[in-house]
């Protein structure tokens, strides 16, 4: 057993297929230095993220791959699935060692697993666009807190900034406690030292607020309220296509949740 000890960044997976091709020996095992190690095993190669490595590897990757693929494989990365950094590898692997295009062989298993992991990773990345919900602090920026299954923050950026451009918006993970604040001119990533109650819960409080906000809010609550019909309610399918999970950071939902 070959083991890989890397710093499980996606740019350190990319220099561990790198180095792995230089050295004409693939892991089977995939590592960070903490991690407990099994009793037996033949060899353990310390892989040190070199970004001009992983950036050929890439570069290898986008003369294979479509566009759709080359996305299923950052996908896969944010699932944060147990042993996604292996399924990479051996796909990366089957990419470069195959003289024609494997995307669509779905009777390689992990072929298969790759495509299927990635709809589901890009259908949250969805998800997440769509019940997003901003609340304006007093001082301008714009809050939206979230908790997604999977890792998917950096897939709503580009989105984001296009739509919301013209705004300075703060969009935060409270599961995996990190976001991205946007000034107007570029995106950054962020994280808090302490975590303050709305980190924790995702509800600015009133103090927080801008003045109009809770306005705003009451005025989308008194909306949703009267576009609801109540003879054709179907909970089930509202479940279906709005996830209970985002509800709590939905206005709407908060105080009209007995319509569901």
């Amino acid at each position: 057993m070959n083991i890989f000890i890397y710093d499980k960044t996606f740019e350190g997976l990319l220099t561990v297929v790198f180095d792995a091709y230089f050295r004409r020996c693939f892991p089977d095992l995939l590592l960070q230095r903490t991690d407990q190690r099994p009793l037996f095993y033949d060899e353990v190669v310390e892989i040190h993220t070199d970004t001009e490595k992983a950036d050929r590897v890439w570069k290898g990757l986008q003369k294979k791959l479509s566009p759709p693929s080359l996305s299923f494989i950052s996908c896969v990365w944010l699932s944060e699935l147990p042993e996604s950094d292996r399924l990479l590898v051996r796909y990366i692997r089957k990419v470069f060692d195959t003289p024609h295009s494997i995307e669509l062989n779905f009777g390689d298993a992990d072929v298969l697993a790759v495509s299927r992991i990635g709809k589901q990773v890009a259908g949250e990345r969805l998800r997440v666009i769509q019940f997003l919900r901003f609340q304006q602090a007093s001082d301008g920026t714009f809050f939206a807190p979230v908790k997604p299954l999977y890792n998917v923050l950096p897939l709503t950026l580009e989105h984001l900034k296009d739509r919301f451009g013209d705004q300075h918006w703060l969009i935060y993970d409270l599961k995996r406690a990190y976001g991205y604040y946007y000034d107007q001119k570029e995106v950054i990533e962020v994280s808090f030292a302490e975590k303050e109650a709305h980190l924790i819960d995702g509800i600015l409080s009133e103090t927080l607020l801008d003045p109009q906000e809770k306005q705003f809010q009451q005025l989308w609550q008194t909306y949703f309220k009267a576009t609801s019909i109540r003879e054709r309610l179907n909970p089930n399918l509202q479940r279906k296509n709005m996830p209970v999970r985002f509800w709590a950071y939905m206005p709407e939902k908060r105080s009209h949740s007995s319509l569901a």
